[in-house]
C-alpha cells in the first residue's frame, strides 16, 4: 500500500453465511471493505468468503451471538486482524414457526429472545467498546429491524415483539453514541427474496385469513442498501431505512 492510499473500512457482518447477512456481506468485500464473517456455521462463511474472491479482506470468524464471551472474542479477533471496525451489520436472526400465540413454547419464546435481542445487544455493546476506543474513533452500527419491528404478521409473536425491541435498542444506542462518534441506524426489510422468506411466493397467511402470495425483491437490492447507509459520511445517520417490494401488503389495511 502506497501512502497516497487508504486503508480499506472494516465491518463486522452477523449472520454473514446466508440471506440478508451474506448478501451485505458480499456487496461491501466487493466495494473494497474488509469484513469478518460472524456466524454459526463455519462452512457457510467460508463460502461466502470464496465466493467474494477478496482473499484476505474477507475474515471467517464464527460465533453464536447468544454467547457473549463469544461475541466478545469475535470482536476481539476482528480488531486484531484489521486493526479497527468502522461497522457492525447487526443482523443475525431467528424466528418460530408460524403458530398461534398461545402455542409458542417456552423455549421457543426464549430462543427467538436470546438471537434478536440478547445476541443483538451484545453485539451492539461490544461494537460500542471497540469503536469508542479506537483512533480515529467512532463508526456505525446498523441494527436489521425488519418491517416487522412495525407491524406484525400473524402467528409470529416472538420475532414481531423482539424486532419491536430492535427498534428501541436503535433509538436508545443511536443517542448514546453521539459522544462517541457512533451512528446507529436501522435497515428495515420486506420480503427480500432468501431462503428462509422464499415461502411468501407460495402463499403466507395474511391479517384477514386468507392465503396469498407476495411479491419478493432481490437480496442484493438489500446489501446496495447496507452499502449505501455504511457509506454515510458519520456526520450523517439514516435512523430508519425501509426497503420493500413495492407491491407487498405493508402500507394501508393489507
Amino acid at each position: 500500500m502506497t501512502g497516497t492510499e487508504a486503508a480499506p473500512r472494516v465491518a463486522l457482518v452477523t449472520g454473514a453465511g446466508t440471506g440478508i447477512g451474506r448478501a451485505a456481506a458480499l456487496e461491501l468485500l466487493a466495494a473494497g471493505w474488509s469484513v469478518a464473517l460472524v456466524g454459526r456455521r463455519e462452512g457457510l462463511l467460508e463460502q461466502v468468503a470464496q465466493q467474494s474472491g477478496a482473499g484476505a479482506r474477507a475474515l471467517v470468524a464464527p460465533a453464536d451471538v447468544t454467547d457473549p464471551e463469544a461475541v466478545r472474542a469475535a470482536f476481539d479477533r476482528t480488531v486484531a486482524h484489521f486493526g479497527r471496525l468502522d461497522l457492525l451489520f447487526n443482523n443475525a436472526g431467528s424466528g418460530t414457526p408460524a403458530l398461534p400465540l398461545e402455542e409458542v413454547g417456552v423455549e421457543q419464546w426464549k430462543g427467538v429472545v436470546d438471537v434478536n435481542l440478547n445476541g443483538m445487544f451484545w453485539c451492539l455493546q461490544n461494537a460500542f467498546r471497540v469503536m469508542q476506543a479506537q483512533s480515529p474513533r467512532g463508526g456505525r452500527i446498523i441494527n436489521n429491524g425488519s418491517i416487522s419491528a412495525h407491524v406484525p404478521r400473524p402467528h409470529a409473536i416472538a420475532y414481531t415483539a423482539t424486532k419491536h425491541a430492535v427498534a428501541g435498542l436503535t433509538k436508545a444506542a443511536s443517542l448514546e453514541g453521539r459522544r462517541h462518534d457512533i451512528a446507529v441506524g436501522q435497515i428495515d426489510v420486506g420480503n427480500a427474496r432468501t431462503e428462509l422468506a422464499e415461502r411468501m411466493t407460495q402463499g403466507v397467511l395474511q391479517a384477514n385469513g386468507e392465503i396469498a402470495s407476495e411479491p419478493m425483491i432481490d437480496v442484493q437490492i438489500v446489501g446496495q442498501s447496507v452499502r449505501y447507509m455504511a457509506e454515510l459520511p458519520l456526520s450523517a445517520n439514516v435512523l430508519f431505512h425501509t426497503v420493500m417490494a413495492t407491491k407487498m401488503p405493508f402500507v394501508g389495511r393489507g
